[in-house]
């Protein structure tokens, strides 16, 4: 019987899924490297990596740098955030997808963006900012810092058709990750971009990716009020 071929993370989150409720890897054993099991499934490490990630943060699976990963002796559910795709979230609620890139520049980010991610001073980073629409109407602004000395294919990328949002999902494995939610006043700029009055309230996501040591990348998602978050339990 031919191996099937697994295209995507959620593919081999669903199949690593299907062994442990099998028994086929019981509690406390330790599964197969991402690269043995990349190419079991045909696919990029990276997405095996994404799969992995996800479970080890519902708690099924216990990831240890150098000791590989096992299937968690005792389960422990968390609450977790997804890193969800926008425009997916925005086509989920039965809308149209529109995405406008607004600025694109390699250039050395304020002292709080490097300190944030503990790059040089400096050292020059992609800085990428958008709009994502709903029904042509303006959804969520991106204002995002991207390290290309980690992900250095992120220097060729326009983000003029896609957004870096999905693309740094598909392309930039991280192992872990900082979040803080707050309300903030929308200054001048994020204002005439969605539409609202200066000092207006919006809901921020602020959000840090780390590859180990590394940052990957620091983005703060502004949505306008009324914009709910969903979590797993």
């Amino acid at each position: 019987m031919n191996t099937p071929t697994f295209r995507n993370w959620q593919s081999v989150q669903s199949e690593v899924l299907r062994r442990i409720h099998a028994r086929e890897w019981p509690p406390g054993e330790l599964i197969p490297n991402e690269a043995d099991l990349a190419i079991e499934f045909g696919c990029a490490r990276s997405t095996v990596n994404r799969a992995l990630r996800s479970l080890a943060e519902s708690g099924l699976l216990d990831r240890r740098r150098k000791a590989g990963t096992r299937v968690a002796a005792q389960p422990v559910a968390k609450a977790t955030i997804d890193i969800a795709v926008i425009r997916h979230e925005v086509e989920e609620h039965g809308a149209k997808y529109g995405y406008q890139l607004i600025t694109r520049r390699i250039a050395v980010p304020p002292v709080s963006v490097s300190g944030t991610m503990k790059t040089r001073a400096q050292d020059k980073l992609l800085h990428v900012r958008a709009l994502h629409l709903a029904d042509d109407a303006a959804y969520a602004v991106e204002d995002r810092w991207i390290n290309t000395a980690i992900v250095p294919d992120a220097a060729a990328e326009p983000f003029d058709v896609l957004s870096a949002n999905e693309w740094l999902i598909e392309h930039a494995p991280y192992t872990h990750g900082d979040i803080s939610f707050s309300a903030v006043q929308a200054d001048q700029g994020d204002a005439e971009v969605l539409g609202v009055a200066p000092l207006s309230a919006l809901f921020a996501i602020d959000r840090v990716t780390w590859d180990n040591a590394a940052a990957v990348t620091k983005v703060r998602l502004l949505f306008l009020p009324g914009y709910k978050l969903r979590t797993q339990l």
